[in-house]
């Protein structure tokens, strides 16, 4: 499928997707918020900026340190960064305040990407992991921007589906000037699909590069207070739709052992939240609600139906239980739970993480499970020999720190592509 046929579809296809924005908001109001960004319809905000696009969440906060680094790296340089999603915006916001911009980017139609550009006029554009859109790059590129995808992974399935378009992706990985991928394993794949002679390198993983503050401590310790010291606590972190119900049954038979146990229960989707709390009610679970304020004290499942504190959350727990992966959802990432020196629990399906998770498995950091049965025998098991939790959580955390590195080698060679 050709560049031209691409943008056909997509314009044919643009009335389905107003509707599905429609539909969003009805849910979420967000979606109508600058609705005419995502059409190209921005004003500038400051002169040639440096500009990252994070499509959500995820890809938001692995920038992070990408940012803060290349705020001090380049301090004349606004930054601006685009998302495709509200929750997305909304973690630009918390994180970085006014500090650097945010807009909705535009969608990968010719004139709508030739607006934006136009307006913006950017110095770099730096996408994050995988967020390829055709139009985007090569009308960058055509402009002059350095375009770099950093951070970048291709698992096996995905460059099967690349290889299906190689007429429309062959040219968008040839005008790439760095491909800065997470393992050489990706860096190949990438070579396979187009990308041009010594334009992928290998860096590592920038999501190793994460720390925690001081207000993160500071803030897991009183909230661990209100809990209480000395008991057993686990969290289920970024869980989805059809992962609550087993995690349920895990601590209904954790309970049956340790009756003081608590269960931190974090879904990944704010829309999601209601839904959660009327399943935990109805499996006659005593709970706590972290948004209503509720004193967890005495709670058998603590909802943490909040936004921005997973990281913190994890510094309450013995033992963390990464979601998505007991779904064909692919995992999230489990390395904040490492950096908390936590054991780490997973379901079977982790290919959109699958290098980090290799790392745990050969220190033995990570058990897998595949059903609420194996995972409520992995927390039994952590949960009552502290010196089994003790040494996978230390073994956890110096995965993190044997593999940090990857954001330093990343700001070196955008400097060197940089415009300047």
């Amino acid at each position: 499928m050709g560049r031209w046929l691409y943008s056909l579809c997509l314009y044919l296809a643009l009335p389905g997707v107003l509707a599905f924005l429609g539909y969003r908001s009805l849910r979420e109001p967000r979606y109508r918020s600058n609705l005419r960004q995502r059409f190209g319809h921005v004003r500038p905000d400051g002169e040639r900026p440096i500009w990252i696009h994070a499509v959500s969440v995820g890809e938001v906060l692995a920038a992070v340190p990408l940012v803060s680094r290349l705020r001090a790296e380049f301090p004349q340089r606004p930054v601006l960064i685009t998302t495709m999603t509200p929750t997305g915006a909304d973690r630009v916001r918390d994180v970085f305040g006014d500090e650097v911009a945010h807009r909705f980017v535009p969608y990968d139609l010719p004139h709508m990407v030739g607006r934006f550009l136009a307006r913006v006029q950017p110095s770099i554009l730096i996408i994050m992991e995988t967020e390829i859109w055709p139009n985007l790059v090569l009308a960058s590129r055509r402009r002059g921007v350095p375009v770099i995808l950093a951070n970048a992974r291709m698992s096996r399935d995905s460059a099967v589906g690349y290889r299906r378009i190689g007429r429309l992706m062959r040219p968008v990985f040839a005008a790439m000037d760095w491909i800065a991928s997470q393992s050489e394993a990706d860096a190949e794949r990438f070579r396979q699909l187009g990308a041009g002679p010594g334009v992928v390198t290998a860096t590592g993983s920038i999501k190793y590069d994460l720390a925690i503050s001081d207000g993160a401590r500071q803030a897991a310790r009183a909230l661990k207070a209100q809990i209480g010291e000395n008991r057993p606590v686990w969290i289920a972190a970024s869980t989805h739709d059809g992962e609550e119900a087993p995690v349920l049954k895990a601590h209904r038979r954790l309970l049956e052992q340790h009756s003081d146990a608590l269960l931190i229960l974090v879904p990944r989707h704010p829309e999601r939240f209601e839904a959660v709390s009327r399943l935990i009610t109805e499996q006659g679970f005593f709970a706590a609600r972290r948004s209503r304020g509720d004193d967890p004290s005495g709670a058998e499942v603590y909802l943490a139906d909040s936004m921005g504190e997973l990281l913190m959350l994890f510094g309450c727990a013995d033992v963390a239980f990464i979601g998505g992966s007991l779904i064909e959802r692919g995992g999230h990432n489990p390395l904040e739970a490492a950096a908390w020196s936590l054991p780490v629990i997973t379901g079977p399906c982790v290919f959109n993480f699958i290098s980090i998770f290799e790392h745990l498995a050969y220190q033995e950091a990570v058990r897998f499970v595949s059903d609420c049965h194996q995972l409520a025998d992995a927390l039994l098991e952590l949960l009552q020999e502290s010196e089994l939790r003790w040494h996978a959580g230390q073994r956890a955390r110096a995965v993190v720190d044997a593999n940090q590195g990857a954001v330093a080698r990343l700001v070196e060679g955008i400097a060197v592509r940089s415009n300047g």
